[in-house]
């Protein structure tokens, strides 16, 4: 009963580093530290290994701790499902617990790794040693398999000025490994074996001081800015009618769009919203002066591409402020007989004097948000897809030359996977913009855990990163994943974010997960030659018992 208790110990332990409905203090990224050594301790402690049936006892505690974990990190389903997804009242509870038992898997599979590893070894320690290496394995299988990096362990360290240096040289996942590594020499002193281990207390205490000392006193130097944008947050109501066809409507609402781009002096809150950091002021110089960027997100207006008056209303507003936009749109292409046509979740660049530079087209979609697997029959998440059945993936991942410097857009759920963002960087962008529409998560945790996710995107390409959302958390984000620049949640306004270019090249913006997959390959090895060995010994033993009758 003790495993059991550790596995539900340890998944409720694990949702404390991340923002549960609100923002996270930085504080309670400690919990990252410890909390997966109580499950570490269940799967190899020696009631585990030695009784009847280990792997079976080891896949279930781990499973267990991973579907709870799922299930109370992204609890907003249920909540995005109930309000939005036209479903019958039991049915965004059931997608939640299915949705955890699906991606739990991933801890069921590093508990049986690992009991692998310690019958084939007869050596917990090497168990506790591999565990890292595979963490960070099933990490990278949970982004490339099932398309869902969602809060992966590094995240609760965006905060961490320290740990975080790791992020240009290994992405998230090298930050995951040294928490796993921290949690294993925990367990190692958990578990009983005989000889003392005061050892592995001690240096996993030593490595908690040092790094939250470090977490706490380094600071990078303050980034310089050059360019202003204005990043607009219209707080449309995704459950509304955004139609604009009453009188006079359209006409209104364009005013309201061009007022907000023009809005370059004001105050601003200096950090995070909800965190009690205090305001800023931008205080204009006594001449005329206009933007760099005007953003408009992702959001339910009713702005298609091949709408005449829509393309019109956005040259007057860039004329009028004299600056490039960047607007969320549909975009559509016709095929060559025009009978059908292909929607795509865009981003419209305009420069400013109104003419078009590109469109950037979404090319990793939100299952059940914006397409519909299996539609013939999930009915009832049609509603989800808005004013389109299904939109198309884009194909291509490109750069936009705006005033001298180059930009890269990326669309909203896109933040999450570090692989895909840093080809921008990698193409030339200086400048990241990312336009999202967080309103389907009303005041869950879903918003802060994205903007999180986010900053972590800036720290790994070292790029400023400028996030225009519907209804917040609209930000200005520095190459060090500190938000410089914010404005509050669930209010029609704008941002006069101040950012910098930059055109140098880390190694993950260069690599991308080659870190990772080196610890796939080195996890491979270590589990088929435990595998080997196990067989072997099964084996033997089958064959000393025959002899024996």
């Amino acid at each position: 009963m003790k495993m059991w208790a550790a596995a539900v110990l340890s998944a409720a332990l694990l949702e404390l580093p991340f923002p549960l409905a609100g923002p996270m203090p930085p504080w309670r990224s400690i919990f990252a530290w410890f909390g997966l050594a109580p499950l570490l301790w269940a799967i190899l402690n020696p009631a585990t290994v030695d009784r009847p049936h280990p792997f079976r006892r080891a896949f279930l505690i781990s499973y267990l701790c991973g579907v709870l974990w799922y299930m109370g990190n992204c609890y907003w389903i249920r909540d995005t499902m109930m309000h939005y997804g036209d479903m019958p009242a039991a049915a965004p509870i059931l997608l939640l617990i299915a949705f955890s038992l699906v991606l739990g898997l991933y801890f069921g599979l590093f508990g049986l790794g690992l009991m692998l590893v310690r019958r084939s070894t007869c050596k917990t320690r090497f168990a506790l040693a591999a565990a890292p290496f595979l963490w960070v394995a099933l990490d990278l299988a949970a982004a490339r398999i099932t398309s869902v990096p969602w809060d992966q362990l590094g995240y609760s360290q965006v905060d961490n000025g320290a740990v975080s240096q790791l992020a240009p040289w290994t992405g998230v996942y090298g930050i995951s490994l040294v928490l796993v590594a921290v949690n294993a020499l925990i367990a190692y002193g958990m578990i009983p074996q005989g000889k003392s281990r005061r050892w592995a207390w001690s240096a996993a205490g030593t490595i908690l001081l040092l790094t939250g000392f470090a977490g706490i006193t380094y600071q990078p130097a303050r980034q310089s800015t050059s360019a202003s944008a204005v990043l607009i947050q219209p707080n449309l109501d995704v459950g509304g009618d955004n139609d604009w066809v009453g009188p006079g409507e359209w006409e209104k609402h364009f005013a309201d769009i061009t007022h907000l781009a023009s809005e370059q002096c004001k105050t601003y809150i200096a950090g995070i919203p909800q965190t009690g950091a205090p305001n800023g002021e931008i205080v204009c110089p006594p001449y005329p002066t206009h933007p760099d960027l005007v953003v408009w997100p992702e959001s339910p207006a009713p702005f298609t591409q091949s709408d005449a008056r829509f393309r019109n209303s956005l040259a007057g507003v860039a004329k009028l402020v004299d600056a490039p936009l960047v607007v969320g749109n549909i975009g559509e292409d016709y095929n060559n007989d025009g009978q059908e046509t292909a929607y795509y979740n865009s981003a419209l660049v305009i420069d400013n004097a109104g003419g078009l530079v590109g469109r950037y087209d979404k090319i990793h979609l939100v299952p059940f948000g914006e397409y519909i697997p299996f539609q013939q029959y999930l009915t009832f998440a049609h509603k989800l897809t808005g004013r389109v059945s299904s939109f198309s993936r884009g194909t291509e991942r490109t750069t936009f030359r705006l005033n001298g410097h180059r930009y890269g857009v990326f669309i909203c759920y896109e933040a999450v996977f570090a692989d895909e963002v840093r080809h921008f960087a990698q193409l030339g962008a200086e400048v990241l913009v990312n336009i999202s529409d967080d309103g389907w998560y009303g005041d869950t945790s879903a918003p802060w855990q994205h903007l999180n996710m986010a900053r972590m995107r800036a720290i790994e390409n070292r790029r400023w990163l400028l996030r225009a959302t519907n209804n917040g958390v609209t930000a200005a984000i520095d190459p060090y994943g500190r938000v410089r620049q914010s404005i509050p949640r669930h209010q029609v306004d704008a941002l006069p974010a101040q950012y910098g270019f930059r055109d140098d090249v880390t190694f993950y913006t260069d690599h991308g997960d080659l870190f990772a997959w080196l610890c796939v390959l080195l996890s491979i090895i270590v589990l088929a030659w435990s595998l080997k060995t196990e067989i072997r010994r099964i084996a033997s033993r089958a064959g000393t018992s025959n002899e024996s009758l």
